[in-house]
């Protein structure tokens, strides 16, 4: 049936311009997967508030130590690692309705917004004066980054394991790919708002911009899951046949044959490689090359547009059948490639180079991440979707969220020996800490290299029935 007036306008406007809209089907509509697609608005509101805003308040209006701060903040990596399991939950999960995936959406988001309601008390009580004892805050602000990192971590998965679930199987990497655009579109404009309303900082208004967002968190996750998974009765308490009904078991049928095992490991070296730098590159240029604040914030940007480039790319290539671990490698090659330039920016002084480096990096990190997950999807059956990509995020994670508590603490430590005289007369400068930081990551990326080797379709092309028309990215790296 054909859509007239402006509706069949908007329709048109919608599948050319909007990304992977034609990943909509009549089964999977553009509207409704748009309204899927707001949990991943949630997390990226979550991401933005936990690691770009309010650490930023802790440390310059609070005067919380930075120590303390990068605690907290690492706090929800505790969770990441049971992403598989929430995953393999939501596969065999038995409700009264037939639900499987909307009971860990639910729950998910309830952990978010009690985290969010008690956040700016745990965190006020942190900064000291005369508002309660300290052993206050260190639990509340504790329990309450971990119940956001535990919802968000949950909800992510399980609606990612949802999306999955209602698009075709051609269709799925696209899906997915879809949803992450809307995390970076929630990262975005969660980031102005924030920065509009805490411009005039007071402890009132953090509380009053952190409990609006849990009430957000709330109403974007109710309608995003409303009436998306069916209500199969007849499914309750039910298993599809030979399906395991124990993680330990579903594991070790997941990781059969070695090749999950060897693309989880390339994947946790991968991440570290691309990660331990995140936090140490606008840095590097500041404090070795001299750039400014604005010349350096510009890095962050030539790296999307790097990573966007390779997303562009990949859809095109992975189209065409090509391999996804090997275009993983070409990422991790890129990387390696990048790091040299970034390495020789030190000693020339050429901020062109640090440039290069940025968007190299970027490119190579988007083709390991889209290769590495398309990889992944080709894992599991239908059945095993949670169980994949929840075993995906878990190592994703944690891998970068160590890697970039690593980079920190190796640049330190560096530096400081080096500022002491020992690592010899030629290792004395303020670039000491950040050249062995980028080549640890360099041999990550070496490593990771190796370890995906094996997996490589050997340059032919996959067949038919598995080629991947499509692609997709599961979340931010971050």
């Amino acid at each position: 049936m054909k859509t007239g007036g402006w509706a069949g306008m908007l329709s048109e406007l919608g599948t050319r311009w909007l990304p992977f809209a034609d990943a909509a089907t009549d089964e999977l509509p553009l509207s409704r997967l748009v309204r899927l697609a707001l949990f991943q608005v949630s997390v990226g509101m979550a991401l933005t508030l936990l690691l770009g805003v309010l650490n930023r308040v802790m440390i310059v209006e609070l005067g919380v130590g930075a120590a303390l701060v990068a605690t907290m903040v690492a706090i929800p990596l505790l969770f990441a690692p049971l992403r598989a399991v929430i995953g393999f939950r939501s596969d065999i999960h038995r409700s009264s309705f037939g639900w499987r995936r909307v009971p860990y959406l639910w729950f998910g988001t309830l952990l978010q917004f009690a985290g969010f309601a008690v956040m700016p008390f745990g965190i006020l009580l942190l900064g000291g004066g005369e508002m309660g004892p300290a052993w206050a805050g260190y639990l509340g602000a504790g329990l309450a980054f971990l119940m956001v990192g535990a919802g968000a971590h949950t909800v992510q998965t399980a609606g990612l394991a949802l999306a999955t679930d209602l698009a075709r199987k051609e269709d799925r990497p696209r899906v997915v790919a879809l949803l992450y655009l809307f995390l970076l579109a929630g990262m975005l404009l969660s980031a102005l708002v924030y920065a509009r309303l805490l411009a005039d900082f007071s402890a009132v208004r953090l509380i009053q911009v952190v409990q609006a967002a849990a009430v957000v968190t709330l109403v974007l996750n109710v309608v995003a899951l409303w009436k998306q998974e069916a209500r199969r009765p007849e499914l309750a308490g039910v298993v599809s046949e030979g399906q395991p009904q124990r993680f330990s078991e579903a594991w070790r049928r997941f990781t059969r044959g070695g090749r999950a095992t060897r693309l989880l490991v390339a994947v946790g070296l991968g991440a570290i490689g691309f990660s331990m730098q995140e936090v140490l590159l606008e840095p590097f240029g500041g404090e070795v090359l001299g750039m400014s604040v604005a010349a350096t914030s510009l890095l962050t940007a030539i790296t999307a547009v790097g990573a966007l480039v390779a997303f562009t790319w990949s859809a095109r290539v992975l189209g065409r059948g090509v391999d996804a671990c090997r275009l993983a490698a070409l990422g991790m090659l890129l990387g390696v490639v990048a790091f040299a330039f970034i390495l020789l920016a030190g000693p020339t002084k050429l901020p062109l180079l640090l440039q290069i480096g940025s968007g190299l990096l970027g490119m190579g990190g988007g083709f390991f991440l889209v290769g590495t997950l398309t990889a992944a999807m080709d894992l599991q059956d239908t059945e095993g979707n949670g169980l994949a990509m929840g075993a995906w995020g878990a190592v994703q994670a944690s891998a970068m969220g160590l890697a970039v508590l690593g980079g920190g603490v190796i640049r330190d430590l560096t530096a400081g020996l080096a500022e002491a005289g020992r690592l010899g007369p030629g290792v004395t400068g303020a670039d000491a800490g950040y050249m062995v930081v980028f080549q640890l990551e360099m041999l990550a990326l070496f490593l990771a290299m190796a370890v995906l080797g094996p997996l490589v379709a050997g340059g032919r092309r996959i067949s038919a029935d598995s080629r991947r028309s499509r692609f997709g990215l599961a979340e931010l790296p971050g």
